[in-house]
């Protein structure tokens, strides 16, 4: 039985990921599926990056959108079943399904056998994790690279949900979170429902960062703070929520609230600086996976000139894949 074909678009924060994805659903005629943790938040759109009508170009997005800021956890699992039904309904509609976004994890539960640790969640043990990151910030990362440091190296250290997950998994396991199944190079040969073709948007790094503190400056620009100064007056809003520790929202809270940074430019530096680490840490995740192949788009005048050399490889390879099957 074949399986599921999906292309997927990845690369860090700012590189075009959106538009190349855009241009390519429209050459196949298909439909995309967000793989982007803080875009599938509703009232969450300049912060998020998340496309406009005009940016979306007609093109149906699945997975933005579908859940309240106020919800308590979405966790991989979550993502990946309800990815998983998003690209059976497009391959059943007898398209191919683009997945397009920078969380390497999404990526990964769509395109390995990964098993997710059925953890069950301890409130108890959650609060004291977080009572002792207040007493020492940079504890949580200290803590989780004694035990997991695999999980550790691919966090923030500001990352507290995640942080604390990890060391949740292990102490209530016995076992390391990146031991829970992430058989990132498949060593075992397992199944996987779908058949990806994947590719990374790439580009000198220094034009990366300059991308990167262009987009936070049009996001300000754009009205970013006052998107925040809107979700901030919702009733089931909380600092502490999962939703608001996406890059920008969480800075600008903080600054409100308690004057962290004191002033609003020195925000906006923090927001840039925590961005282009968190590109970094993006550049890191894909350079692992020996599948992604790498589209430098300085090679390009467009968005729909990279998208057309994506699709003329898509059908070289699927070609290839079907004259295969067909001799054996």
């Amino acid at each position: 039985m074949s399986k599921t074909r999906i292309i997927c678009i990845v690369g860090a924060t700012a590189s075009g990921k959106t538009g190349v994805a855009v241009k390519l659903a429209k050459r196949l005629h298909s439909e995309i599926v967000s793989a982007d943790s803080m875009q599938v938040y509703k009232h969450m759109d300049i912060g998020s990056a998340k496309p406009t009508e005009k940016e979306r170009e007609g093109i149906v997005h699945h997975l933005m959108d579908c859940l309240e800021i106020s919800a308590s956890r979405y966790s991989v699992s979550e993502y990946k079943e309800m990815a998983s039904e998003a690209i059976r309904d497009i391959d059943k509609r007898g398209m191919i399904p683009i997945v397009a976004g920078g969380t390497g994890l999404y990526i990964n539960a769509l395109t390995y056998p990964l098993s997710f640790a059925e953890v069950e969640p301890d409130e108890q043990l959650r609060a004291e994790l977080k009572r002792e990151e207040e007493k020492s910030p940079g504890i949580l990362h200290k803590m989780l690279s004694e035990c997991d440091p695999v999980t550790a190296e691919r966090l923030h250290v500001n990352d507290t949900k995640r942080l604390v997950r990890a060391i949740e998994v292990y102490r209530k396991s016995g076992k390391p979170l990146s031991e829970h199944g992430n058989d990132f190079r498949n060593e075992k040969q397992a199944e996987t429902e779908f058949e990806p073709i994947m590719f990374q948007l790439t580009m000198p790094r220094e034009m990366l960062y300059a991308r990167i503190e262009k987009r936070v400056d049009e996001m300000v620009d754009m009205g970013l703070s006052d998107e925040v100064k809107r979700i901030m007056q919702l009733d089931d809003f909380s600092e502490d929520l999962p939703s608001m520790q996406g890059l920008g929202y969480k800075q600008i809270i903080s600054h409100i609230l308690h004057g962290d940074p004191k002033t609003f430019e020195e925000t906006v530096e923090k927001i840039k600086m925590e961005t282009r680490r968190f590109a970094k840490r993006q550049l890191t995740w894909f350079r692992r996976d020996e599948r992604i192949r790498e589209v430098d788009v300085t090679r390009f005048s467009s968005a729909d000139e990279t998208a057309e050399y994506i699709e003329e490889i898509v059908r070289r390879e699927y070609a290839k894949t079907d004259a295969g099957n067909g001799a054996q």
